[in-house]
Order: C-alpha cells, then structure tokens, then sequence
C-alpha cells in the first residue's frame, strides 16, 4: 500500500463507496472480507483531512421494494434499507465530521450502482475545483466500477485504492480493474 499522505495533491478528493453494514460480513449482502477496506480506508480519510483534501461517502438508501431486490425482480436481496442499521457505515469507518454524504438507490424505478447517477455529484465536483477522485470501497465490480467509469465519462482522473476495495466475486474484480485500466483509471495496490 503506498503512504496515503504521498496520494494526494492539491484538486482531489477522496471517494469512499459504500461502506456499509449490509456489505460487511454479517450483512444481507456481504462482500468477502468487505470489512477488510475499513482500516485502509480510515487511514486514507486520516491522511486527506491532513492534507485539507475532501472526502465524499456514497451509500445505498433503497426504500421498501426497491427494484433491485429479487423479490421485485433483481439481482440482490434486500439490502441497505433507508433508516435500517444494514444501512448505516460500517461502525468502525472514520466518518469525518465534514464529509460529504452521496445518497444512491432511492429511486423506486431504477437503480443507481454509480455515485454519479442522477445525484448531482458531478456538478459539485466540478463546481468544487476536484480534477481527481481516490477511490475505494464496496463493491469492487458493482458500485466502485460504476462509480469509477462514470467519473472517467464526468472528466475526472480516477485513482482505484485496490487495498481499499473487495469484490463480489474474484473473478468480476478482476475484470473490473481491467476495465477501468482501459479507460484510463491509475490503480494503486
């Protein structure tokens, strides 16, 4: 793992994808040693507080019935309720004071795998003078690689904190990378 000080410079900020219960073990959809990118992670926020760069937080917020879930006709079980402790960041995530919480997944039509989906994120970004996003979290090939390409299509750089990130499944972590490698994305162990 490079030295989270030495990542940032000036215009970044650091993305963390949902890190949240349901993804942890335990969790109603956990990602194998999801709580494993805790600590890198923290590390990572410890180190762009000190260097005044800003952390943004994405995090699920499904309602009830959300289309996702397999009971309405998706993919995933119920995950990540509004309101629910499934919903909440993992109880060990530094969560800054002044960190920026991206809501995803609220709308009962669609889904919404990238932070960048119809939040707004991009435009503040933007607005906000940010020309790279560090980024880790949950899911490596779900969330952080829809996150990671819509960022590269938003114009930003996109640096992938691979220590800070777990998959699904192996094999789509892979691919994951792979594919934002091609698009441009710098990936750091």
């Amino acid at each position: 793992m490079a030295e989270p000080e030495a990542i940032f410079t000036g215009n970044d900020c650091l993305l963390v994808i949902d890190v949240q219960n349901d993804f942890c073990p335990g969790g109603k959809l956990p990602i194998d040693e999801g709580d494993a990118v805790v600590p890198v992670l923290n590390r990572y926020i410890e180190a762009a507080i000190n260097k005044h760069v800003p952390v943004y937080l994405s995090r699920d917020f499904h309602p009830v019935g959300h289309v996702s879930f397999r009971d309405a006709g998706g993919q995933w079980p119920v995950h990540c309720l509004q309101d629910s402790d499934g919903a909440r960041f993992h109880p060990d995530l530094k969560v800054p004071e002044n960190g920026v919480i991206v809501t995803k997944g609220v709308r009962f039509d669609m889904d919404q795998n990238s932070a960048f989906d119809q939040t707004g994120l991009a435009y503040q970004l933007h607005n906000d003078g940010i020309q790279r996003l560090v980024v880790g979290g949950l899911a490596q090939d779900v969330c952080v690689l829809a996150t990671g390409l819509d960022g590269l299509k938003e114009g930003f750089e996109v640096t992938l904190l691979l220590s800070a990130t777990r998959p699904v499944i192996p094999e789509g972590g892979r691919d994951a990378v792979e594919k934002m490698k091609a698009e441009g994305a710098v990936v750091i162990p």
